[in-house]
């Protein structure tokens, strides 16, 4: 293949980069909207106090601590199952039409609209299990639909390690257990990682999955059990700039900024690991 040189190279090189400065330019605009409207809407009280008036005063606090416990109960959820199943596909399943069936078919899910793991989630969980809109089944839905991302992940991260680690591993004694957990797994963990961190940072920002199964209108208090309702930042949101009449914007301004926060929070601290566990 001729390679382009002088002229064309260089206007290829400016198309390249303008593109990218077009894609990135929108985002950082945006950013800096939520930042500059959310801002000055912040403070103790907002992050401490429960609604009131309505929903038209007051703070944001019971909605802080429900995306709080949803996201902890999807951790709980989606990590451990998996995780343990990409490991499974790689490590221990037979490279055949069933498992080539199986991957295909959790490339898939990940494609599918969030509305319909809310639906799945309120006739299994709410409905046929008899939980109730409640925490658990909030968590439970959110951590079904992380888990094709995370298994992608997983797999892709374990793929990628090279078999003579394995093999020097076992060459060495070490039994196959052994070679995946001190081997194998924590050298894909940066890919890892990044899938666990970006799968629940899109769960902390959802709002049509714990629609149907976990969301409460409003909440004045905090739950007590994890059977209970509870209030969450997207859920809120939605609640605050669509059905309650004559809302204050700063507060939908400062809810978003949090949400937002959480979010990038969330990309952030994944970065960060990976980049860590790369050196």
């Amino acid at each position: 293949m001729k390679i382009l040189k002088g002229k064309s190279g260089a206007a290829l090189e400016l198309l390249i980069k303008t593109i990218a400065l077009l894609a990135v330019v929108p985002i950082f605009l945006i950013l800096g909207y939520i930042i500059y409207k959310g801002i000055p809407a912040i403070s103790w009280e907002f992050l401490t106090e429960v609604p009131r008036r309505g929903m038209r005063a007051g703070g944001i606090f019971p909605a802080l601590t429900g995306t709080i416990y949803l996201t902890l109960g999807t951790i709980a959820v989606a990590v451990p199952f998996g995780v343990f199943t990409g490991v499974y596909l790689v490590e221990y399943a037979k490279d055949n039409i069933l498992t080539r069936l199986i991957n295909l078919t959790i490339i898939n899910l990940a494609g599918i609209p969030s509305i319909i793991y809310g639906l799945f989630g309120m006739a299994l969980f709410v409905i046929y299990f008899k939980l109730g809109v409640s925490i658990l089944s909030g968590s439970l839905t959110l951590g079904i639909m992380c888990l094709p991302v995370i298994i992608t992940a997983t797999r892709e991260s374990l793929l990628a390690v090279p078999n003579s680690l394995r093999e020097a591993s076992l060459a060495l004694g070490a039994t196959k257990w052994e070679t995946i957990s001190k081997v194998v797994i924590p050298a894909a963990l940066p890919g890892i990682s990044t899938g666990v961190i970006l799968s629940i940072s899109r769960a902390a920002g959802e709002t049509a999955p714990i629609l149907f199964t976990a969301a409460a209108f409003y909440l004045p208090f905090l739950p007590q059990s994890i059977f209970d309702q509870v209030m969450a930042l997207p859920y809120h949101l939605y609640v605050i700039s669509t059905q309650v009449p004559n809302m204050p914007q700063s507060n939908m301004h400062g809810t978003l900024f949090i949400l937002v926060f959480i979010t990038v929070g969330f990309n952030l601290i994944g970065a960060y690991i990976r980049n860590k566990f790369e050196k």
